[in-house]
């Protein structure tokens, strides 16, 4: 609902203001428990641009799914994956990967990513390499449900025991369950500089934790809102990081100064699950340690809201020097990438 400013109108009762802030704070710290919010109004200043949107005369990729993958690593456990195809894609010339995690919000052209209409054009103007997307959910167990846009939180599968713990058991499921199933039908990079994995909230951390137990797989990583806190020790990131050797992984951060802000139930602060902080401290121990980081810290709580928005920012910086060469007497390398041969364009 669009506010106006109406001179002549009573001032809103200060007790009023109060009763909406605590709201949103009781809200956003259950966020981890239940799901997706509706967006605050310090979310909703975040649109999308022309960059997440059809464009005409852009090739469009191809999304199959839903697949299923069963898994050894988690057992007894299944999972839906989505594979998005590029255009440009052709099997004779090894493609990019990248990795989303709560896969259905990503792969959502109606969604806060639509992720396959950000790739499409940046695929197009050769900002990141021709790259295959995959976007898989967590596991569940015949008696759980599959993660929707309704309820995609820790309470409805396995999203908590994969997402949040900092084992290498997901890294596992990646590398040896998913990696051989997509290597069977996609020719893909071998080179970890060319793979790149995602995912927001607990899959923030869970893509973190990928990539920093097998760089030699995947050496660059987005994180939006992520829940770098106390719910499995995930708190224990930015001190691992300052005691570990650096290792060689790129990674963009994103997070609100509304998300989560470590109020507990009985009112005390625990800075453990103070969601900002945690990123915060996360960013001053990569950087300490000389990784290749970037952030961007926005006015909105635990919400997809300004993830989705800068996605095309991100991604760009993320792939800002892959493989292209630059001869200025050819331009070759310096205009829009077509599809390959029978794919149309939007």
């Amino acid at each position: 609902m669009k506010r106006t400013f109406n001179p002549g109108a009573p001032a809103t009762p200060a007790r009023t203001w109060l009763r909406r802030l605590a709201a949103l704070w009781a809200g956003s710290l259950a966020l981890w428990l239940t799901g997706p919010l509706t967006a605050a109004p310090t979310d909703n200043v975040y649109r999308l641009g022309p960059d997440s949107l059809p464009q005409a005369g852009v090739p469009a990729g191809k999304v199959i799914g839903p697949l299923t993958l069963a898994s050894q690593v988690f057992t007894n456990t299944t999972r839906h994956y989505w594979v998005y195809v590029p255009a440009q894609y052709t099997p004779q010339t090894p493609a990019a990967l990248m990795i989303f995690q709560d896969g259905h919000a990503f792969v959502n052209t109606n969604g806060e990513y639509r992720i396959p209409f950000v790739f499409d054009n940046l695929i197009h103007r050769r900002e990141m390499p021709v790259t295959i997307g995959v976007f898989i959910n967590p596991g569940r167990t015949p008696d759980q449900q599959e993660s929707s846009a309704k309820d995609w939180g820790d309470r409805v599968n396995n999203r908590a025991t994969e997402y949040n713990e900092l084992n290498d058991h997901y890294a596992q499921l990646i590398v040896n369950e998913l990696l051989p199933v997509l290597k069977r039908d996609y020719n893909l990079s071998d080179r970890p500089e060319d793979r790149a994995i995602s995912g927001a909230s607990s899959g923030a951390i869970c893509a973190f934790t990928v990539a920093w137990h097998r760089p030699d797989q995947f050496r660059k990583v987005i994180s939006t809102i992520g829940s770098f806190t106390n719910i499995r020790g995930g708190h224990a990131y930015p001190q691992l990081v300052r005691t570990t050797e650096k290792k060689p992984i790129r990674i963009f951060l994103q997070d609100g100064l509304n998300d989560n802000r470590g109020r507990r139930k009985d009112g005390s602060y625990d800075p453990q699950w103070d969601w900002h902080t945690q990123n915060r401290n996360l960013v001053e121990a990569l950087t300490a340690q000389g990784y290749d980081v970037n952030y961007c810290w926005g006015i909105g709580t635990h919400s997809n809201k300004q993830g989705g928005a800068m996605m095309p920012e991100m991604l760009r910086w993320l792939w800002r020097d892959y493989p292209r060469p630059d001869n200025p007497l050819d331009d070759s390398n310096r205009t829009l990438l077509g599809p390959a041969a029978g794919v149309e364009t939007k």
